[in-house]
């Protein structure tokens, strides 16, 4: 084992002990016949006893009146824009994840240092990404959002009517900073599997036991709540009692300076679930809007302010192509906040999703 891996059989221990705070379980039962694509979110973890103090996220709260007449508070990543007009740029750590599956559980190794049809790694691809690059200009409909990045642009057009239009500079930027792969021995019957989900061969991950091993690299890398850990991983999904979770993201701890951290599949192949970029977008942006996982909402398709679930399932995977730098990269559209049941006026055009995608309110307002 080098230095950067983690063998599952040493942590299933540890998740014993904690498994009150785990995700669902669920019997696994390799390979899927049926695999559901989805994303997940918490259940939020108590704060690391070495997590440090005195360092948090730029991060801004806010309130509507939804639909129901009930007052909605959430926390967001950036400041108040429709009281300030400046640029918060967030330190990404990009952390690669390589999983090796020994010949028992599939005799596999899905790298993210895999090159790709471009000539880039996944790494690569991922940090040149629409993600942590500027170059496109986001125009959806008569709302010209900026040549930015996309996560940046889509927060640009959710608070568009409050105040973005007349705070021209707002913007909240990610910044892309590649650090050490960690390697995940998978050899766990039953929580460990290579098969072939969606035309593609992929390796299969317990999401309890993956969990683990991330919370043990943010502890050897030296994590802090000012920044967010981004695990990326490459043909591979995650499970829980059944495929396919494309990603994830969640916190240590509550607001204001718990370590928030975020999680997503790269799968090499076109129109896959999670190809390319998309499952990224989807979890980034949903990171964006409720970074703590604790911004509870009153609709019945989503106890939780989750900006990419309601359109993981439309055509494509909620994704649409934009081409940068020669490569064409799928985002996932994301819906603005009146989805939730806040004015419509507060987002560009109107609007409840990025791409117009989405033309009703949730189930529930």
């Amino acid at each position: 084992m080098n230095r950067h891996a983690v063998n599952f059989t040493l942590i299933a221990t540890l998740l014993l002990a904690c498994a009150g705070l785990a995700f669902a379980q669920g019997a696994q039962d390799y390979p899927y016949p049926n695999p559901t694509p989805h994303f997940v979110a918490g259940p939020p973890h108590p704060a690391s006893p070495n997590q440090t103090p005195g360092k948090q996220l730029v991060q801004w709260n806010g309130s509507f009146t939804d639909l129901t007449h009930n007052k909605i508070t959430f926390t967001m990543v950036g400041t108040d824009p429709s009281k300030t007009n400046v640029t918060t740029t967030t330190t990404v750590w990009i952390i690669p994840v390589k999983f090796v599956f020994d010949k028992t559980h599939g005799n596999k190794t899905f790298d993210p240092k895999h090159k790709l049809s471009n000539g880039k790694t996944v790494i690569q691809n991922t940090v040149a990404s629409p993600l942590f690059q500027s170059g496109i200009d986001f125009k959806i409909g008569p709302t010209d959002l900026g040549n930015t990045q996309y996560i940046d642009a889509f927060q640009r057009g959710t608070w568009w009517g409050k105040d973005v239009k007349k705070n021209s500079k707002y913007h909240v930027l990610m910044k892309a900073v590649v650090k050490p792969e960690q390697t995940i021995n998978c050899d766990v019957t039953g929580s460990c599997a290579v098969g072939s989900e969606f035309g593609v061969t992929v390796g299969l991950a317990d999401i309890n036991l993956y969990d683990t091993a991330v919370q043990g690299f943010m502890t050897k890398l030296g994590a802090t709540p000012d920044i967010l850990p981004f695990f990326i991983f490459y043909d591979t999904y995650l499970t829980s009692g059944g495929c396919c979770i494309g990603g994830y993201h969640n916190a240590n701890g509550a607001q204001p300076g718990g370590q928030t951290y975020s999680n997503a599949a790269y799968v090499d192949k076109v129109g896959a679930f999670s190809q390319d970029v998309s499952a990224m977008s989807h979890e980034l942006g949903e990171w964006m809007d409720d970074p703590f996982v604790d911004n509870n909402v009153n609709c019945q398709d989503n106890s939780i302010l989750e900006v990419g679930d309601p359109l993981e399932r439309m055509s494509n995977y909620g994704a649409f192509p934009y081409k940068l730098h020669g490569f064409t990269y799928n985002l996932q559209s994301l819906v603005f906040i009146g989805y939730f049941g806040a004015p419509r006026t507060d987002s560009a055009n109107k609007w409840l999703a990025f791409q117009n995608d989405e033309p009703n309110v949730c189930p529930g307002q």
